[in-house]
């Protein structure tokens, strides 16, 4: 059974209000710290309560989020106001994103054994280095999953074997009875 829906007014008692406003405030001030922890956000958050009291969080420090807010508030209302700077935050961002994901191939090309000439020494022995550290995870992975299969095998011949060795008892009980019934008909003919 949940909740059921309150109507989002001012409370009329004073009493009521505080006691809503100190959960209330508990709950919000909970949210933002497991934000900022689970997320890795900057978080800030600023209360004010009906008698001027002052409640806060921030995850680094208010000011610096503070300060960040406000650079970011002129720069995004500097580009609402021009278009042309707007294009021109767009066109750097693509830029950038152009040559990210021109390292990114560049590297992997490296990984895999091409366009090694431009690289110095200390460069070609972190790159080896990389590949022995990342070689060194595919075997331990590798070897996991054989551990892990062979384990399983061998619980699969256990459980096998025991199935083998319930039928070998039952074969040996309807060999001794087949003898029994033999020699039952052998003493009824003679």
């Amino acid at each position: 059974m949940g909740r059921g829906k309150i109507e989002i007014k001012k409370i009329e008692k004073s009493s009521s209000r505080q006691v809503t406003f100190s959960k209330r405030r508990t709950g919000l001030l909970k949210k933002a710290k497991e934000l900022a922890i689970l997320c890795d956000a900057e978080v800030g958050l600023i209360i004010f309560s009906s008698t001027s009291k002052l409640h806060h969080f921030a995850s680094s420090s208010m000011k610096s989020v503070i300060e960040r807010y406000n650079k970011y508030e002129e720069e995004y209302h500097h580009q609402l106001l021009d278009p042309a700077s707007e294009l021109k935050f767009w066109k750097k961002e693509a830029a950038s994103l152009r040559q990210q994901l021109n390292d990114l191939q560049e590297y992997q090309r490296q990984l895999m054994g091409k366009e090694l000439s431009g690289l110095s020494f200390k460069d070609l022995q972190g790159l080896e280095n990389q590949l022995e550290m990342s070689l060194k995870r595919v075997r331990m992975r590798k070897d996991q999953i054989l551990t892990n299969q062979i384990d399983e095998l061998n619980r699969k011949g256990h459980h096998i074997h025991q199935e083998n060795l319930e039928v070998h008892k039952k074969l040996d009980l309807i060999c001794h009875e087949n003898i029994e019934l033999q020699k039952k008909a052998c003493k009824a003919i003679f």
